[in-house]
């Protein structure tokens, strides 16, 4: 069974729901106290054994590209200003990992994007992480899924417990538990009402691929939806009866796909961060005095 060295990190959305701040800049790189989104997925990936990351962009992303690359002036400057602690952290990002661009040319769906990578990844299994979904967990949430791979040699999708009003907004997973938080999954349906829902767990938007499901998405012309979805790819290797299982992920999910949510989450980091925790621990406990 081959190691999984490498990640796709598809990137190539317009992050409409947050216009107009994506007008101009990627969502990805909209700042989580201080770093970008995409940066805290990076190094989830990297800590979990990634040593390859292969970004799948679009039209205004360059400054996902700026960020990860060797930045000779900025350097410099910090340098001249003896600010050698954040020259380090600079310095670290471009060393995370090898990073590979490649374009998605028309958004046709998250499975075409994932297919745009498919000639950088080879006959390999890849780690997929999309872009909404953080985790604040011991084990790198990726590292969990890695490892349930590693177990069985077959796709893994990572799944969480959501309310049951939030299914209609997720893919919700049918399937039956082989052990403790892992399961054989059955079925995959697509934004169910709750009284169709299979159960309460749901893709959070992290998997592992195997070559097969690349093959799978090669010859799809459209899905479902319209568009070539990784989902309708899964579906078809259900049909088959071919094995995908999925891994209830360990920590606390911290969301960024929406306004609010995206202000939980930095919240969330901010009181974990050294510099401002406890400044902002304090102003929390202010404010709720005042509401």
């Amino acid at each position: 069974m081959k190691k999984i060295k490498k990640a796709i990190l598809p990137v190539a959305g317009f992050g409409t729901r947050f216009l107009p701040a994506t007008k101009a800049q990627p969502k990805e790189m909209l700042p989580l106290v201080d770093k970008p989104a995409i940066q805290y997925l990076v190094e989830e990936a990297v800590a979990s054994g990634i040593t390859e990351i292969i970004f799948v962009t679009g039209r205004g992303k360059m400054s996902i590209e700026d960020h990860f690359d060797h930045s000779f002036e900025l350097e410099h400057n910090l340098v001249e200003k003896n600010k050698h602690d954040l020259l380090k952290e600079v310095r670290k990002i471009s060393q995370l990992a090898k990073f590979s661009y490649v374009r998605q040319p028309r958004p046709l769906g998250d499975g075409q994007a994932i297919s745009c990578a498919a000639h950088l990844v080879g006959n390999e299994p890849v780690l997929i992480i999309f872009g909404d979904c953080l985790y604040d967990s011991k084990v790198p949430s990726a590292k969990q899924i890695i490892d349930v791979y590693n177990k069985y040699g077959d796709p893994v999708i990572g799944l969480a417990e959501v309310l049951k009003v939030e299914l209609k907004n997720f893919g919700v997973i049918d399937g039956i538990e082989l052990k403790k938080d892992i399961y054989e999954i059955k079925k995959i349906v697509e934004k169910p009402s709750a009284d169709e829902a299979p159960s309460n767990l749901v893709a959070v938007g992290k998997y592992i691929i195997t070559p097969e499901i690349f093959k799978i998405l090669g010859k799809m012309t459209y899905g479902e939806s319209g568009e070539i979805r990784l989902a309708d790819a899964f579906a078809i290797m259900l049909k088959k009866n071919r094995p995908i299982y999925g891994k209830k992920l360990e920590g606390k999910w911290l969301d960024t796909g929406n306004k609010l949510n995206y202000i939980k989450t930095t919240i969330a980091l901010g009181l974990k961060n050294k510099e401002i925790g406890g400044q902002l621990r304090k102003y929390l406990k202010a404010l709720h005095k005042e509401l």
